[in-house]
């Protein structure tokens, strides 16, 4: 069952919602994405769409996001493999996170998925455990940002064919890390995350988490 019920729209806070996808991924940015709407002014149909986008299927992901930028203010940023590789990825996505709701322009209480509030912002913030499935709009967000990094990985698996990116996105798959060990790292690849595969010898080994 999804987990908005419309009748109950004017019990639900008008946030922002802000959630990530990519944080455990062996390659390619974390995206971020920041949502906010007034529930109670959200079109009924599309409130009891909103679920974790990790409960979704793709096409109603695909077929979500647009109807969500219609509906709702959206902003998105994203941590570079660079930036995660730099500061680490914890980092990296809180990083994301600030720029993604600067750029909403609101003064709104942010909400966030998981256990960290965005350090640096003027604006009360909360952490939700499970928030995907509390806070329409961080189940917003969390489908708005898998939907753009599931098609960011799918256009480079066509650059980069040997790592079975059209289908895990850049998770860890038996079919990435076969592609680790014969190829070794690509350009897009995390080195924080990849130490054990050499780009230059195809050295094989265990992936870090």
């Amino acid at each position: 069952m999804p987990p908005f019920d419309p009748r109950l729209a004017e019990t639900y806070p008008a946030v922002i919602g802000c959630d990530e996808v990519g944080r455990g991924a062996l390659c390619g940015p974390v995206i971020v994405a920041a949502v906010w709407f007034a529930p109670a002014a959200f079109p009924p149909e599309l409130l009891a769409r909103l679920d974790d986008s990790k409960r979704l299927k793709a096409a109603e992901r695909e077929a979500l996001t647009p109807l969500i930028r219609a509906w709702a203010r959206v902003a998105v940023a994203a941590g570079s493999r660079a930036l995660v590789d730099r500061i680490n990825v914890r980092a990296a996505t809180l990083d994301a996170m600030q720029r993604a709701v600067l750029g909403l322009h609101l003064d709104a209480p942010v909400w966030v998925d998981g256990r960290d509030t965005i350090p640096g912002l003027a604006l009360p913030g909360r952490a939700v455990v499970g928030g995907d499935r509390l806070v329409p709009q961080i189940a917003a967000a969390s489908i708005v940002a898998k939907t753009l990094r599931d098609a960011l990985m799918r256009r480079l698996a066509g650059r980069y064919p040997d790592y079975g990116w059209a289908s895990n996105v850049g998770y860890g798959t038996r079919t990435h890390l076969a592609g680790l060990a014969h190829r070794g790292r690509s350009p897009h690849h995390r080195l924080s995350f990849t130490r054990a595969y050499d780009l230059r010898t195809g050295s094989t080994g265990r992936a870090e988490p």
